[in-house]
């Protein structure tokens, strides 16, 4: 699992979710299973062995075992709720869902097999547009579930190095319900332990800072950018070390296959890279040009 990638849709990612650390581990395991080159059936089953999450995250093989099954069953009564349709396809609407209709655990190979829900395929196969993409190996060694969230949240908007979310919105994507109520409580017990083991863990730095609508903090702002001194994530090479094409050329004066780069920065989706979102944006033009010549 070592080079292994874990595809969301940006909807995924957004969503409203509670997993405990294992619940985690388990199904990232399983999302970065999932082949690109194929689709994705809810009748594929997804083998995570404790072997496996032992290696991945430095735990002892006996520790990771007893964790499996007891996560792997509570996992089965997991539920997501999404509040937008996978590629940006559809209106908004909210759906609530499980994560998984099937978990199977082998306990002489230390084994669970998960099979995913069919609502849930749709956002982990076949993303073209909107969706967030880490290695695996970024958050293996994170012991907070929060904190695996917190970084996909920002990986999600890693190409433009800052993200704002309303307190309320971060309470309801981490499903935190009435816990850490006072806001001492949640920097405390939440923010500042993931933002630690994000700073610790992964190929990314993080600072972050409150802003208050009248006297109550209403927003947290993260500033974070890739790390200069560690080895980095194999997806992100691409961004750092970009090919020197005549197009990156282009780019580096302020426009990217034509399109300005302003222009770029301002309709770029959420987990877009600067090259993804230029060559939507061409895309559109074009058909746009050819509606126009047609009604001409």
């Amino acid at each position: 699992m070592q080079d292994a990638l874990v595809y969301k849709a940006n909807a995924l990612v957004e969503a409203s979710y509670r997993l405990s650390l294992y619940e985690q581990r388990i199904i990232l395991a399983c999302i970065s299973q999932v082949r690109r080159d194929e689709p994705l059936t809810d009748q594929q089953l997804y083998i995570v062995s404790a072997r496996q999450i032992a290696e991945m995250t430095g735990v002892s093989v006996k520790r990771a075992y007893q964790h499996l099954k007891t996560a792997s069953e509570r996992l089965f009564d997991r539920r997501v709720t999404l509040h937008e349709a996978p590629n940006g396809q559809g209106g908004a609407k909210i759906r609530l869902t499980r994560w998984v209709q099937e978990v199977v655990y082998q306990e002489a190979q230390g084994t669970v097999a998960v099979r995913f829900s069919q609502p849930m395929v749709p956002y982990l196969s076949q993303l073209t547009e909107q969706f967030t993409r880490y290695a695996l190996e970024d958050v293996a060694k994170m012991t907070s579930a929060h904190a695996i969230r917190l970084y996909e949240l920002l990986a999600q908007w890693r190409s433009s190095g800052e993200r704002e979310v309303e307190l309320e919105w971060l309470r309801e994507a981490l499903q935190l319900e009435e816990r850490y109520g006072n806001i001492r409580d949640l920097k405390r017990r939440v923010i500042e332990p993931a933002i630690e083991q994000i700073n610790e863990h992964s190929p990314i730095w993080v600072k972050w800072s409150q802003r208050k609508t009248g006297r109550r903090v209403s927003h947290f702002v993260f500033t974070f950018g890739e790390k200069t001194d560690k080895k980095a994530s194999g997806i992100t090479d691409k961004r750092r070390k970009p090919k020197r094409t005549a197009s990156a050329d282009q780019g580096s004066q302020g426009v990217l296959f034509g399109i300005p780069r302003h222009l770029i920065e301002q309709q770029a989706r959420p987990g877009e890279s600067y090259e993804d979102a230029a060559l939507r944006l061409l895309q559109k033009k074009k058909r746009d040009q050819a509606v126009e010549a047609e009604q001409a």
